[in-house]
């Protein structure tokens, strides 16, 4: 039945205090939709407007609040920091002792959410929607790899689309058909207690106050109060259980309570002589990632899912139907969803025990410090590459991203390894000498980096349907000779990147297309779907085949002439070129000039038997020239500095060639059809109304202030006029460097206007880190002159690097 699921035990919880960009929009929506449902439909929903205030213990807990108070402020939602002293005015059972902060949401509110459930269902009704409870649901009818109906105990029903929101049952539901959909999610038990009233009844509008430190949220509910929390060692639950019409109420337990009943009776003493009416404990459904899965599903048209909220449901329920009923209608949401996307899991996180591990974890983690670069600790070492021993011996510390392991960095012999792992910090982290010479080491000797976690396929046909494919689907021109490499974005209609990659021409019908590792499912997919359905002509992914290895630096072009005997200059071996070579004893190694990271050097994409060998070979010829192991931090540090956009982080479906000052990437000129053509023909016409910025900043310290991390609001002469993306620090600048997109409000009227190079180069801009702000200098070109420069006198230095 409607809202019998977990709907039913909700906290109603109405917070737009968010990390993520696009969970923060849906929250603002979802209040915004809650404020005027009453009226719309005259059902009451219990909405009040309460506000909520968040309590920091720490300074680190304070710094996190002011990143989130920087972001809601941009977006219009009023939002302060403020101290002990206000807390306690504002909420007067509060404890305020050990606090050093807090951040008020004036805006912030309570619901009923069996009612707003309700009140939504009665305006469906209206419109013409029929709901038919009680009902269950066996499988889902797929005919041609698309939706065709639903199988139900009542009878068959004729359908194009069908959503899963099943919420904690969706895994299961997803398993029940012919075609297997992944949804990776799993549910916990989830504690809070009611009280009868206080004696003096708790006003109405108390605002909500959530104790991250203490792991607990305090509401007030019907004079008393309504308290849970995120406990450290959550109670997973299985999720079998489909013929189960509702949830129940799960079992007391006391035991397992008692830890957030502690912190709630520290941050309200008075609390002691309360009457507690009820401990409940639903099941509540935690993703992988700690985000809501949305979107389509990678292999069955027509098969929506919006399901694993992590306990925030009724925060985000009205935004996510809003971007899911986009999505359906449109073909596409009105804001970037990638974040929340289902195709940015692989069926590998879909694992029983990986997820049971997993959320685990999570649930916790709701309420932990989130810093800067912090790795989940669970499910791991679940795909790695055949160098991950041998890079672990030598001192690797790894990330997983896509489930793939790969190297931030390797600590050097003598250093204390367990201390840098504590290494989580807002300012200045302990890796940071560590990837300095990292960086140095491939600006000046040869760096090796595993980056073997990249999405590689390979698609080839019998005549020329792989190239014309090709070139309708990706918008700069494959039709080069072969052994040349080519930069391509693949574009939807608006002109937005669905993907950025790099395609080499192996031979006249076939193609090697390198993507980045968390495109392995949603490129597949895209392809699928847009590649005409020809037997003559075949998509493998072979990701799983081969290693690659990145060779950067200037000595790069030494190592690998020594090992494969043949010529590697520019003369011999351009940029973008790609070749089939012997390396050692090893044959068939796809050599490509690039780096993805503006630094000379190579590409070897390696059959994946002989990467040991090929691996042990360069670091033995390699050691002449002063060879060593890099990891991903220096890669971010490299391709930032030299103003290099990275799909998934500053590049989207949002996002065109024309914005990112990629245009040359685009076969516009040549009067080829493709995909996305018309919009960007439409913006060169008519010019861009956000485009790609480089910011150095120049009053920060990077020993002392608090690092930009991504997220940070950009002001113009004092306005806001857009975020970062990413950022990093640059050795070669000895500077801090962000990225991010630079809009043009119209400052009466908030329109947006066009974005010239004028109006970029004559602003005054800041960066704001935490509500601080520092100056930054705007470029649309990296520094590639001063760069020169700085080599030239740093080359004296080239033998320190070879004896670290």
């Amino acid at each position: 039945r409607l809202a019998a699921g977990t709907t039913r035990f909700c906290a109603g919880i109405v917070s737009t205090a968010r990390h993520v960009s696009i969970e923060l929009k849906m929250a603002d929506y979802s209040n915004k939709l809650y404020q005027q449902l009453e009226q719309e439909t005259g059902v009451k929903t219990g909405y009040v407007k309460t506000g909520s205030i968040s309590l920091a213990q720490t300074q680190d807990r304070l710094i996190s609040l002011r990143r989130i108070a920087s972001s809601l402020n941009v977006m219009g939602i009023p939002c302060e920091i403020i101290t002990p002293k206000q807390v306690a005015q504002l909420h007067p059972l509060i404890n305020i002792h050990d606090l050093v902060g807090a951040m008020y949401v004036p805006e912030d509110a309570l619901v009923s959410s069996a009612n707003v459930s309700l009140a939504l269902a009665t305006a469906a009704s209206r419109n013409g929607v029929q709901i038919h409870e009680r009902t269950s649901v066996s499988h889902v009818t797929v005919q041609k790899g698309r939706v065709t109906g639903v199988e139900t105990d009542r009878g068959q029903i004729q359908c194009q689309y069908f959503v899963n929101c099943a919420g904690q049952w969706a895994y299961e539901l997803g398993h029940s058909g012919e075609e297997l959909i992944n949804i990776p999610l799993h549910a916990c038990e989830h504690f809070y207690l009611l009280t009868h009233p206080l004696k003096e009844p708790l006003a109405n509008n108390l605002p909500t106050i959530v104790d991250p430190d203490g792991r607990i949220y305090i509401r007030n509910w019907q004079g008393g109060i309504l308290s849970g929390g995120f406990e450290k060692n959550p109670k997973p639950l299985f999720t079998e259980g489909r013929n189960q019409l509702e949830i129940h109420n799960l079992q007391e337990d006391w035991d397992h309570f008692e830890p957030l009943l502690s912190a709630l009776l520290r941050r309200m003493p008075d609390l002691e002589a309360l009457q507690i009416m009820q401990l409940v404990n639903c099941p509540e459904s935690f993703t992988p990632d700690m985000r809501c899965i949305m979107g389509e599903s990678p292999t069955v048209r027509g098969y929506f899912v919006l399901a694993g909220m992590n306990s925030a449901g009724i925060s985000y329920g009205g935004g996510a139907g809003k971007y899911l009923a986009e999505w359906m209608v449109n073909g596409y949401p009105s804001e970037n969803v990638w974040p929340l996307d289902l195709k940015r899991f692989g069926t590998l996180q879909s694992s029983r025990t990986f997820l049971r591990h997993r959320v685990m974890e999570v649930m916790p983690l709701m309420c932990d410090l989130k810093v800067p670069r912090w790795d989940f600790q669970t499910g791991r070492q679940l795909r790695t590459s055949p160098l991950y021993d041998r890079l672990d011996a030598q001192g690797a510390r790894w990330m997983e991203k896509h489930g793939f392991e790969r190297v931030k960095y390797f600590v050097p012999p003598g250093k204390d390894l367990l201390d840098l792992d504590q290494s989580k910090t807002f300012y200045k982290p302990d890796w940071f000498d560590i990837v300095g010479s990292e960086v140095k080491c491939c600006k000046e000797a040869v760096c090796v980096i595993d980056m073997s976690s990249f999405t590689k396929f390979e698609i080839s046909s019998t005549g020329d349907q792989a190239l014309e494919s090709l070139q309708y689907l990706f918008s700069n021109d494959l039709d080069v000779p072969v052994g040349h490499v080519v930069h391509t974005g693949m574009l939807n209609e608006k002109g937005g990147y669905e993907n950025d990659c790099s395609i080499a021409r192996l031979s006249k019908r076939s193609f090697f297309m390198i993507s980045p590792t968390d495109q392995q499912v949603h490129c597949w997919a895209w392809l699928k779907n847009r590649l005409p359905n020809d037997s003559n002509l075949t998509m493998e992914d072979v990701t799983w085949k081969y290693t690659a290895l990145n060779l950067i630096g200037p000595r790069a072009v030494d190592v690998l002439s020594e090992l494969s005997y043949a010529p590697m200059t520019p003369e011999h071996f351009p940029s973008l070129f790609c070749k089939e070579m012997s390396v050692g004893y090893a044959n068939g190694i796809r050599v490509m000039s690039i780096t993805h990271t503006g630094e000379p050097g190579f590409m070897l994409y390696i059959p994946i038997e002989y990467a040991l060998h090929v691996y042990n070979e360069v670091m033995n010829m390699g050691q002449k020239y002063g060879i060593r192991n890099a990891g991903y931090y220096a890669l971010r540090s490299l391709r930032i500095e030299k103003f290099f956009a990275f799909w998934g982080q500053d590049l989207d479906a949002f996002t065109t060639p024309m914005e990112c000052g990629r245009e040359f990437q685009v076969k516009l000129e040549k009067g080829m059809e493709f995909v996305g053509q018309e919009a960007l023909l439409e913006q060169k016409q008519n010019g861009v109304y956000k485009r790609f910025t480089m910011f150095i900043l120049e009053d920060h310290d990077a020993d002392r202030d608090l690092w930009p991390w991504w997220g940070e609001p950009i002001f113009r002469n004092g306005h806001y006029v857009g975020k970062t993306t990413s950022s990093a620090y640059s050795y070669t600048l000895e500077r801090h460097v962000c990225l991010g997109f630079v809009h043009h409000f119209d400052e009466k009227t908030g329109e947006q206007l066009v974005v010239t190079t004028d109006f970029i180069n004559q602003g005054e801009y800041e960066i704001d880190i935490a509500g601080q702000r520092f100056q930054a200098k705007a470029k649309l070109y990296p520094f590639s002159s001063l760069f020169t420069h700085r080599r030239r006198k740093d080359e004296v230095e080239l033998s320190g690097c070879q004896g670290e």
